[in-house]
């Protein structure tokens, strides 16, 4: 059993069933003794596991005779672990409450502990000296002093906190340093701001005044061109009406062409019925100089059928003459119709070539009166915009007016904030705001030079419009 116990079994035991009378009662004892001290030794693990995990609360069992030391060894452990404890828990709830004044009783304790109080009281030293010059920059800075600094080392965290410290002051320094600098730029700049805006304005009211007149004149320009489009609109129309009429014309010359020619058919047929009965009296001439010759053949009684024949042939003689004198009336005509026809022709187409011209004319008419119309237009939408570059222009010299109102509250929240950060001191020296360009103040005074000029001729001439 004890080599058991030596290898680590500490739950061997004797059988002691195995032996009789004294070595039974021997090996039931050893059994027993074994079990007290593995139950001792189990209650101190026990407590001493409580212990390591921060619970107090336990007591070691009250042992008799000499185990009572270790009763009283582990009430030690208690006392002192509790005493560190209490002194811990006192820095620590003075730490959390912000008093880092507090210290812990070193001479209370030894070694290991007496090493933990003495770092609890390092670290409480190095918090409360750390935190007091943090707060008196702080302090200083509440005050408008950006000039002080932490200037104690520290290592850790307190050492960055130390620089963070001194980086922010110092960056705000170099901030505020800058909205100095930042302000005075732009009072200057809002002081030439003013400026530019006033002979902006000056130059707003001259344009103004000349796009009134502009619009004046377009508005007289429209009223003359409207008239051009409405004449050109009458002419048009007349135009077209000619047109028309001499299409009608036209026309009429053309069915007038018709009749001639049909007149001149018909004249030529009377003609041919005028030679038809001509060649019958010639027929019936000879008709009746071969009855003459008969009845002259018959003698006595043939006179009479001479007699016929005689007037026969007399008829036929007057009615040849007739014919030809017809014909010869008939021929006159149809030369006169042929001439009247190329007359009417030549007319015809001189008609053609009017009414040609006249459509021309009317195209051309036409074409002026769309060209005339869409000037009207072009010059109206002319007109409509320069009336709304004259409503842009008002409204530009009202936003300059703005603008100069803007520039002049710039310039007094600028002076504002100048004042402001004024209560700041920077412990070295104010940075000077750069002074602007000298083209820059020669040309801001050149154009109030310019601008106050021009007031003056405009005084004394007297022909302008304010707005």
């Amino acid at each position: 059993m004890t080599d058991r116990h030596r290898a680590g079994e500490t739950g061997a035991r004797i059988v002691a069933d195995e032996f009789s009378g004294v070595y039974a009662r021997m090996a039931t004892g050893l059994n027993e003794l074994a079990d007290l001290h593995l139950g001792i030794q189990d209650r101190m693990a026990v407590v001493m596991t409580a212990y390591a995990g921060g619970d107090l609360s336990q007591d070691m069992d009250r042992l008799p005779g000499e185990l009572a030391r270790i009763t009283s060894a582990m009430d030690g452990v208690k006392v002192n672990l509790s005493a560190i404890n209490a002194e811990i828990s006192k820095l620590a709830g003075a730490a959390a409450g912000g008093d880092f004044s507090v210290r812990g009783d070193e001479s209370r304790f030894e070694h290991a502990f007496r090493d933990m109080v003495v770092s609890m009281n390092g670290l409480m030293h190095t918090a409360d000296t750390g935190l007091a010059e943090v707060s008196r920059v702080l302090g200083a800075l509440s005050s408008g002093n950006l000039g002080e600094r932490i200037d104690s080392d520290y290592a850790g965290t307190f050492g960055q906190l130390k620089d963070d410290a001194n980086h922010s002051v110092s960056q705000l320094a170099q901030i505020v340093g800058r909205i100095r600098q930042a302000s005075d730029s732009i009072g200057t700049a809002s002081q030439q701001i003013a400026a530019g805006n006033l002979d902006l304005s000056q130059r707003t009211e001259e344009q103004a005044s000349s796009l009134q007149q502009t619009a004046s004149a377009m508005e007289e320009l429209t009223n003359t061109v409207k008239q051009n489009a409405d004449s050109a609109r009458q002419a048009s129309d007349l135009a077209a009406d000619a047109s028309r009429v001499a299409e009608q014309g036209g026309v009429a010359v053309g069915d007038v062409v018709a009749t001639m020619d049909r007149i001149s058919e018909s004249s030529r047929k009377i003609a041919d019925i005028i030679s038809v009965i001509d060649g019958i009296a010639f027929q019936t001439n000879i008709l009746a100089l071969n009855a003459a010759v008969e009845a002259a053949r018959a003698g006595e009684q043939g006179r009479g059928f001479a007699v016929v024949a005689s007037e026969v042939r007399s008829l036929a003689q007057r009615s040849a003459n007739a014919a030809k004198e017809i014909k010869g009336l008939i021929g006159a005509s149809v030369q006169e119709v042929d001439a009247g026809a190329r007359l009417v022709d030549d007319a015809g187409r001189t008609m053609q070539e009017i009414v040609g011209q006249v459509r021309k004319v009317t195209d051309i008419m036409s074409r002026i009166s769309a060209a005339s119309q869409e000037q009207s237009t072009g010059i109206e939408e002319v007109n409509r915009a320069i009336a709304q570059m004259d409503q842009v222009t008002q409204q530009n010299a009202a936003l300059v007016e703005e603008s100069a109102a803007a520039a002049e509250s710039m310039k007094e929240q600028a002076s504002g904030l100048t004042s402001t950060v004024a209560v700041f001191s920077l412990g070295v020296e104010p940075v000077q705001p750069p002074a602007p360009p000298a083209a820059r103040i020669a040309a801001a005074d050149h154009v109030r030079a310019f601008g106050a000029a021009r007031g003056r001729s405009r005084d004394k001439a007297g022909d302008w419009a304010t707005f």
